[in-house]
Formats: C-alpha cells, sequence, structure tokens
C-alpha cells in the first residue's frame, strides 16, 4: 500500500517559502549585489515567522559598533506564548554575516556611497530563518518613472500578445 504524506498544519510556513517581501525597495533603489544573511532570533519570534507573521517595509540595515545590525523590523508576540517569554517587536537583531562579507558592506557604504536594504525574509532549506539584504543606490524621480513605464510597457505587451493568439 503507498504511504500517505503527513498533512502540515494549516497558517504554517514551511522551507523555502518567503514570509515577507520588500518589494517598495526595487521600486526605490537599483539593486547591485545580494548577500544572504542568518538572523539572531529568540524561540517565539521564530514561532511568529513561522506563523508568516512580519513586516519588513519599514526596516533598515545598518551598521552598529562594526556588525550588521536590521532595526525596526516588526515580528509581532507570539500570541500563544506566556507573559515572561514574549520579546520585544522591534528590537535590533543582529545579522550574522562572514567578516568579508561584513567588510565588503560597511566599506560600500562608507566609501561609495551605498544603501543596505533588506529585500525579503525567509526559511532555507534547512529550515533555518535567513534575510536577503542588498547593496541599492537610491533611484532618482526620473529613474523610477522610467521603471514604472517599462513595468506598464511590459503588462501591454502581455495583453497585446494574449489578445493576438486567440
Amino acid at each position: 500500500m503507498a504511504s500517505k504524506k503527513k498533512e502540515k498544519k494549516s497558517g504554517m510556513i514551511s522551507t523555502n517559502q518567503t514570509v515577507a517581501d520588500n518589494k517598495r525597495a526595487r521600486f526605490d533603489y537599483s539593486i547591485e549585489e545580494k548577500f544572504e544573511a542568518g538572523i539572531m532570533l529568540v524561540g517565539t519570534e521564530v514561532k511568529s515567522l513561522r506563523m508568516g507573521q512580519c513586516t519588513i517595509k519599514e526596516s533598515h540595515v545598518g551598521p552598529k559598533k562594526g556588525e550588521i545590525w536590521i532595526f525596526n523590523l516588526h515580528i509581532p508576540e507570539y500570541q500563544q506564548a506566556g507573559e515572561k517569554m514574549q520579546h520585544d517587536p522591534k528590537r535590533p537583531r543582529k545579522l550574522l554575516l562572514h567578516k568579508r562579507e561584513v567588510d565588503k558592506l560597511l566599506g560600500a557604504v562608507n566609501r561609495e556611497g551605498y544603501t543596505i536594504v533588506p529585500l525579503r525574509l525567509f526559511f532555507n532549506g534547512r529550515g533555518l530563518a535567513k534575510i536577503e539584504i542588498a547593496l541599492a543606490k537610491g533611484k532618482k524621480e526620473h529613474d523610477k518613472r522610467e521603471t514604472s513605464k517599462k513595468r506598464d510597457w511590459g503588462k501591454q505587451k502581455q495583453r497585446l500578445l494574449k489578445t493576438s493568439k486567440n
């Protein structure tokens, strides 16, 4: 008899799934290089992330004491945990990167005027919470308009191709 797969709990994020995505970052910045970093979390934060609760839109990444930290990343409290087990939802969290990557990021920010932008938060294949950050330069207003025009033209082109096939 064939084995049946066990069904997962509803609402839980499994591996290789995105928890939060920062779509606005791609619009406001031109992305140069991407990095994958681990995050130092406490137990209730991981459980909240597994439930898909996280806001990355207002967060920003910056240096603190020669290390890379993420500030203002909102992970709400885990409701099933007790009062003493709760965490601060917007506490600064340290990002785990190799020393070479930290030096590269800090050097680019200090010397060349780059910004470190959080792009998405996800669980990797091993089930560890990771954040994708990018070295980016801010776009000017005319660059943003150009991006909008390209996106609109792509949509129109797809519509035209779809109607011409029928």
